[in-house]
């Protein structure tokens, strides 16, 4: 069962907060209390390479986090975005990750369709991209329903072998 889940861009501010270490500061700047979960190792890497892409050009910003609460004040229960903004051919790739407390519970699902939402309303954007490991079988059944297709993999050298998987976006 899931709640009303609100989606707030997480600012470069916050994820320098979060990068440094620094839980209360990136809350803070947030305005939501943020977990853990967004100071591990891994969260630290993205954070990282999506501060790395805002350097490179600002504008990226809307593309790169959100993160995701119930309601309007929390609790957060993951964070979801793109990988960046539409390439040559209007293609977007999402990333998102639910808490483990919160697993199981629709969010995935939820964030999910709010990225296809917001990159139907996007008119650069003709393709959403999943890229998932053929054995992360919660991430397969997230998918399933929205009308991707498998196009190819990838090696990814953070997650290994990766397929590939594309959905476009409804005409406009």
């Amino acid at each position: 069962m899931t709640y009303e889940t609100q989606y707030v861009e997480l600012s470069g501010a916050a994820m320098s907060a979060l990068l440094d270490g620094d839980l209360p500061a990136a809350s803070a700047v947030a305005g939501v209390a943020l977990t853990e979960y967004f100071v591990t190792d891994k969260a630290k890497w993205l954070w990282k390479m999506r501060l790395e892409q805002i350097a490179e050009d600002p504008a990226d910003a809307r593309w790169l986090a959100r993160h995701a609460l119930i309601g309007t004040e929390g609790p957060v229960v993951g964070h979801c975005g793109f990988h960046g903004p539409p390439d040559d051919d209007g293609i977007v790739e999402i990333g998102y990750s639910v808490m483990p407390e919160f697993r199981r519970r629709g969010y995935a699902r939820a964030m999910l369709t709010e990225l296809l939402r917001r990159a139907a309303a996007e008119p650069d954007v003709k393709t959403v991209r999943a890229t998932i490991s053929p054995d992360n079988a919660a991430s397969l059944a997230t998918i399933a329903g929205f009308g991707f297709i498998e196009v190819g993999e990838q090696w990814d050298d953070e997650d290994g072998l990766e397929t590939i998987y594309e959905v476009g976006v409804p005409s406009r």
